[in-house]
């Protein structure tokens, strides 16, 4: 079983993403269950969301304490919130940032990487400028980072679950897994 844990704050679309990569991975065939954690339900407040991927059923209900991956929608979390925590050695890490994977100090037990989401998804209009949402590019990257889960199942499941720009957001997570540099 692969456990995943979303970083994120409200309105980045942390939730959703989670739910759009296991709609992809079970078009795969796997086995997948997504679910979110809010502490203070408010736009910007920090927001955690799950994902559990198995080629057999998952019968686990509890909250992910020792993921395999991180993804994290707002680098700033990485100065207020331990995200980290739990993480297992060897595992990754994939940050919406502008900055190379050294700017953060992460410990070396942990592979690292950046795509900076929020440009893309300001280049397709996704959000504002101050807000874009970046769920559905970090998916691309996510896709090409981790080879959990192809690009084709997640443009397909993003086309089918996104309610505003679904092509938009499709050509997003195109250009995110086009661009992520391993």
């Amino acid at each position: 079983m692969v456990e995943i844990r979303m970083h994120g704050r409200g309105g980045q679309g942390a939730v959703v993403a989670c739910k759009i990569l296991a709609s992809a991975l079970f078009k795969e065939g796997k086995f997948a269950q997504s679910f979110p954690a809010f502490g203070v339900e408010r736009r910007g407040a920090p927001v955690q969301a799950f994902i559990r991927v198995d080629d057999k059923p998952i019968n686990l209900r509890t909250q992910i304490y020792e993921p395999d991956l991180l993804v994290v929608l707002d680098p700033t979390l990485l100065k207020t919130v331990d995200v980290t925590s739990g993480l297992k050695p060897g595992g990754k890490i994939l940050i919406n940032s502008a900055f190379p994977p050294s700017e953060f100090n992460l410990p070396d037990k942990f592979v690292v990487r950046t795509i900076d989401a929020s440009k893309i998804a300001m280049e397709h209009r996704l959000g504002s400028r101050s807000q874009p949402i970046v769920n559905t590019a970090i998916l691309g990257a996510f896709s090409r980072f981790t080879k959990l889960v192809k690009i084709g199942p997640i443009l397909e499941a993003i086309k089918e679950s996104v309610p505003v720009k679904p092509d938009a957001n499709a050509a997003a997570a195109l250009e995110a897994f086009e661009k992520f540099v391993e």
